[in-house]
């Protein structure tokens, strides 16, 4: 019987494309869809004489596939992606695999991950970047789960990944349970942070320059030929050039109500779980929600006041400035996401290699980019580094750039645009290198309210004091500092 290589259940975009690359590498894949009408159109159209096998039920699919099993859902994340699990699992045997490669949640991850062991199979989880063309020509394949499940998928999944210029692929085991979604997760959290700025840029070219489309168009093509060379760069580049066949720009026919699947919010919740900082994320998810109050907002802007001002200064300083401001924030941005990470591999005991982690990133993904060979090369420095901001190379480009990060934030509060993801990168910047915050004052409100407690700058840390602020307190002080 002629058995194929892999499985794939689900066949929407990102599922057909896979296929095909799977097949252009080699891979002989049987392939299933729900609807089964889905099937015949692909089998019978873009995978016709390819060594594409159409399966019309679960059992027809895990007969045709060799052992171990290697079985892809790519279904919608929730409950989709456990009923199918349920169905799945009375079909393989012990040592099969099974994988989701959609933008599953990670904490369901970990949950299915010890499900799916329990019955003796085994489970990944991993993240595929790259839409469409990344899908067909090669992702960023992020996979965690099961360990043991890596050495049966791992010529499958960097053969099909994309490549970066010295021909590393962009995929490598991430961790246990649900580590490879997790940092797919951060992935889309920084992608959202990357979307914003630009758009922060874009939004004070237009409105406070006055600037073109084909100005604006010039100046993302020249920045794409620099540091800030990137997938999103080059696409900003190609929507500013593009008119439809009456000659209309289309983006200026596109609403400002942006949507959103639900990762970048995720990412923020996991920061604030893990209680760490992730501002500029933070404020391109709520700059989405705030976007999507159009009407609120047309109503708003004939009853609030700005400044009205108008730009004066030297125009091509500014975009200059500009360059460097949106540099100096991605920097911030990155820094932020593999802060979460590794904080969040202590709290579920994950090994990731950080350097690993901005290799997958350099290409097949959405925030591919020049810019992670310099992040990766900062972890082979320090492999223990804390925070990306203190690496020496990093430490010089904010020297260089500081200046017109100011006058850019400063410019825009003068015009009264809103560069929320830009200014709270700033103020991050300029509250991690603080020796000393106002928390003081209050921890102080927290004691005087609630007798949270405090600890003393002329006393060991760990030790906490409370101070009967009133005179008319008791002795009495909470015993969890962080309540």
């Amino acid at each position: 019987m002629n058995l194929s290589d892999f499985g794939l259940i689900g066949l929407a975009v990102m599922g057909e494309n896979l296929v095909l690359n799977l097949e252009r590498n080699g891979f002989k894949v049987a392939v299933y869809n729900r609807s089964t009408e889905k099937v015949d159109n692909f089998v019978n159209g873009r995978a016709k004489g390819k060594q594409i096998k159409g399966c019309y039920s679960l059992e027809e699919l895990v007969a045709s596939l060799n052992r171990p099993r290697k079985v892809m859902m790519l279904v919608k994340a929730g409950q989709a992606v456990d009923a199918l699990i349920e169905q799945l699992l009375p079909l393989l045997e012990p040592g099969d695999i099974v994988i989701d490669g959609g933008n599953s949640h990670f904490p369901d991850t970990i949950r299915r991950t010890a499900l799916v062991e329990s019955k003796g199979q085994l489970y990944i989880g991993t993240g595929v970047s790259g839409g469409e063309e990344g899908a067909l020509r090669g992702p960023s394949i992020m996979p965690g789960g099961s360990p043991a499940a890596w050495e049966h998928v791992r010529e499958i999944f960097q053969t099909i990944a994309a490549k970066t210029d010295d021909g590393h692929p962009c995929c490598d085991w991430v961790g246990e349970n649900g580590a490879g979604h997790f940092v797919k997760m951060v992935h889309n959290g920084i992608e959202y942070g990357d979307m914003q700025m630009i758009s922060e840029t874009y939004h004070l070219m237009k409105e406070g320059l006055g600037m073109s489309n084909p100005a604006m168009h010039e100046v993302f093509a020249r920045w794409n030929q620099g540091k800030l060379d990137s997938y999103l760069i080059e696409i900003t580049r190609d929507i500013l050039a593009y008119q439809d066949e009456k000659g209309r720009y289309i983006v200026d026919l596109v609403l400002d109500a942006a949507g959103q699947k639900g990762t970048g919010k995720w990412t923020a919740i996991a920061a604030l779980d893990e209680g760490q900082p992730l501002t500029l994320i933070g404020e391109a998810v709520f700059a989405r929600a705030l976007s999507a109050l159009k009407s609120e907002r047309v109503n708003a802007s004939g009853l609030l006041s700005g400044p009205g001002t108008q730009f004066e200064g030297d125009t091509a300083q500014l975009v200059d400035d500009l360059e460097q401001a949106l540099y100096a924030a991605k920097i911030i941005s990155y820094a932020q996401g593999f802060q979460l990470m590794r904080f969040a591999a202590e709290t579920y005991n994950w090994r990731l290699n950080y350097g690993g982690v901005a290799l997958m990133w350099r290409g097949g993904c959405i925030i591919r980019s020049v810019f992670l060979g310099k992040i990766k090369e900062a972890f082979d420095r320090d492999p223990e580094l804390v925070n990306l901001i203190i690496d020496p190379f990093f430490r010089a480009e904010f020297e260089s750039a500081l200046p017109a990060w100011r006058r850019v934030v400063m410019t825009a509060v003068e015009l009264g645009i809103p560069v929320p993801a830009l200014s709270a990168a700033l103020a991050y910047y300029d509250g991690y290198r603080s020796a000393r915050l106002p928390a003081n004052l209050l921890q102080s409100q927290r004691d005087y309210f609630g007798a949270h407690t405090y600890e003393r700058v002329d006393k060991p840390r760990g030790e906490y004091s409370h101070t009967n602020w009133t005179g008319r307190g008791g002795t009495t002080a909470a015993s969890t500092y962080n309540a």
